[in-house]
C-alpha cells in the first residue's frame, strides 16, 4: 500500500514541475481610449451622470410610472431575457462542479454460452456461465494548468453578460415606454390645435360666403377657402390614424394586447433633469451593452486559456470497484469484491492538428471579442453625442418656432380683418392660415423631440436599470 501511494505521490509531483510551465493568465481589463468618446464644448470633469438618475426621478408623471412598472413586469422581451439568464445560471454551476470528480454505478448481469468448438468450450461440461456485478467508477482530473478554473470564469462571464443583456432591454423598454407615451400626448396636443382650427375653418367659409355675396370675392375664393377645410380635416384623420397605432405599440410594450392607452396632457409634462454627461470612462461603465461587450471578451480571454492548456499533460486519477460473482448467493460476500485504480499524464502528441486548431479559434474569437468591445464605446460615445446634439438643436429652434408661430397667428388674424376690408385678397388670407397651423403644429413636435433627446441620452448613459 506504502508502495502505491509513493506511486500517485511521484505522478502528482512530476505534474507540479509542469505545472511551472504555464500557468493560465489572469484576465486584465484592455486600455481604451475613452477621453474623447463624447463630441461636446463641455469640460468633462464632474463624475456625477444622467444615467446614473433613477428612471422614477426622471419621469414624474404617476401615469407613466405605472406604464413603466407594468412594462417591466409584464413585457415579453424581459420575461424571455429572464429565461436566458436562467440557463446561463445553469451553465454557470456546471462550470463551478469542474472540481469535483464524476461517479457512476451501474448493476449488470452477463449470461454467455460458450461454443463447443471454442478453446475453453471444449474443456469444459457446463458451457452457460453467469456473471453478477454491481460496480462504481470515479473519475477525477486535476486542474494542473488551470482549464477547469478557467472554464469556471468563462461561464461566470457568460452569466453575467446574459444579466448585462437583460438590463439592456430594461433600459431599452424604458425608454421606448417613456418615448411613445411623450408622442401620444404630443399628437393629443396637435389634435386639439386642429379641432380648434376646424371651427375657425368654418367661420372662414361663412365669412367667405358673406363677402362673395356682397361682391367682394368670387366662387373661387369660397372653393378655396372649403378646401383648405378639407384639408385641416385630412390633417386630423391621420392624425387619429397615427393615435391608435401609437396606441396599439405601447399596449405591445407593456406586454398587453391592443387597447386604449391611459395619459396626461403634453401642455402639463415635465421632465427636469440635468444634463450632465459625467466622465465617460465612469458614465458608460453603466452602459449594460458595454458591460455585455466586455463580459463577452472575459468569457473569451478564459477559453483562450482552456484551449491552450490542451497542449500541456493531464492528470486523471481513475478508480474502479465493486462486487463480481459468477455465483448469485455469493455476490455480495467479501469474495466478491473487487477494485482498481489508475492514475497518469496524457500528453497529446498528434491530433489531426485539433488542438492548435482549438488554440488558433480561441485566439482569433479573443480578438473579435475585444474589437467589439471597443466598438461598443465607440456606438456608446457616438449615440450620447447625437442625442446631446439633437436636446441642443430642438432647444434652440423651441425658442425661434415660439416666436414664429406668435407672428403667424397675429398674421392670420390681421389677414382676416383686412379681407374684410378688401386690403387682401383670399389667397393671403388662406397662406397665413395654412402656415400658422403647421408652424403650431411644427412646435409641438419640437417640443416631443426636445423631451425624447432627454429619453435617448438618459438611455445613451446607461440609464433606466
Amino acid at each position: 500500500m506504502n508502495n502505491k501511494i509513493y506511486k500517485i505521490v511521484t505522478v502528482v509531483l512530476v505534474a507540479g514541475v509542469m505545472h511551472s510551465c504555464f500557468v493560465a493568465k489572469d484576465y486584465k481589463r484592455p486600455e481604451v481610449k475613452t477621453d474623447n468618446l463624447y463630441r461636446t464644448e463641455q469640460t468633462l470633469t464632474d463624475s456625477t451622470s444622467l444615467g446614473n438618475l433613477s428612471w422614477d426621478k426622471l419621469f414624474t408623471d404617476p401615469i407613466l410610472q405605472g406604464h413603466i412598472k407594468k412594462g417591466l413586469q409584464n413585457n415579453l422581451d424581459i420575461r424571455i431575457a429572464m429565461q436566458t439568464i436562467n440557463a446561463a445560471n445553469a451553465n454557470m454551476k456546471q462550470g463551478s462542479a469542474g472540481y469535483f470528480p464524476t461517479l457512476n454505478l451501474g448493476a449488470d448481469w452477463t449470461h454467455q454460452i460458450l461454443s463447443r468448438n471454442s478453446q475453453f468450450g471444449r474443456l469444459l461440461q457446463d458451457r452457460t456461465v453467469d456473471q453478477y456485478q454491481l460496480t462504481g467508477n470515479l473519475s477525477w482530473e486535476a486542474d494542473i494548468w488551470g482549464k477547469i478554473r478557467s472554464n469556471k470564469r468563462a461561464a461566470n462571464a457568460s452569466y453575467l453578460q446574459t444579466i448585462a443583456a437583460q438590463q439592456a432591454v430594461q433600459t431599452q423598454l424604458v425608454s421606448n415606454i417613456a418615448s411613445t407615451y411623450f408622442q401620444l400626448m404630443a399628437l393629443d396636443a396637435q389634435l386639439k390645435v386642429v379641432d380648434s382650427t376646424l371651427v375657425n375653418r368654418n367661420q372662414s367659409i361663412e365669412t367667405i360666403k358673406a363677402l362673395k355675396d356682397a361682391g367682394n370675392v368670387n366662387e373661387v375664393g369660397v372653393k378655396q377657402t372649403e378646401a383648405q377645410l378639407y384639408a385641416t380635416q385630412i390633417i386630423k384623420e391621420d392624425l387619429k390614424n397615427n393615435i391608435v397605432i401609437l396606441e396599439n405599440t405601447m399596449s405591445i410594450l407593456l406586454g398587453e394586447a391592443p387597447r386604449k392607452i391611459e395619459r396626461g396632457t403634453f401642455e402639463n409634462q415635465k421632465v427636469t433633469a440635468d444634463i450632465n454627461l459625467g466622465i465617460p470612462a465612469m458614465a458608460l461603465s453603466k452602459r449594460p451593452d458595454v458591460l455585455a461587450a466586455e463580459y463577452n471578451l472575459i468569457s473569451n480571454f478564459e477559453m483562450t486559456n482552456v484551449a491552450k492548456s490542451s497542449f500541456y499533460p493531464s492528470l486523471k486519477v481513475t478508480a474502479t470497484g465493486g462486487l463480481q460473482s459468477i455465483d448469485l448467493k455469493e455476490w455480495f460476500s467479501a469474495n466478491s469484491l473487487f477494485a482498481n485504480i489508475v492514475t497518469g499524464l496524457t500528453q497529446p502528441v498528434f491530433n489531426q492538428r485539433q488542438i492548435r486548431t482549438r488554440y488558433e479559434v480561441a485566439k482569433a474569437n479573443q480578438e473579435k471579442a475585444y474589437l467589439q468591445f471597443e466598438q461598443s464605446l465607440l456606438t456608446a460615445g457616438k449615440e450620447v453625442s447625437d442625442a446631446l446634439q439633437q436636446y441642443t438643436n430642438e432647444t434652440t429652434k423651441l425658442s425661434i418656432r415660439t416666436q414664429q408661430v406668435d407672428a403667424l397667428k397675429k398674421a392670420a388674424d390681421y389677414s382676416d380683418e383686412l379681407l374684410t376690408y378688401g386690403l387682401v385678397n383670399y389667397l393671403e388670407v388662406l397662406t397665413a392660415k395654412d402656415q400658422a397651423l403647421n408652424t403650431e403644429l411644427n412646435l409641438i413636435d419640437n417640443q416631443y423631440k426636445q423631451y425624447n433627446a432627454v429619453i435617448m441620452l438618459y438611455k445613451a448613459l446607461g440609464g433606466g436599470w
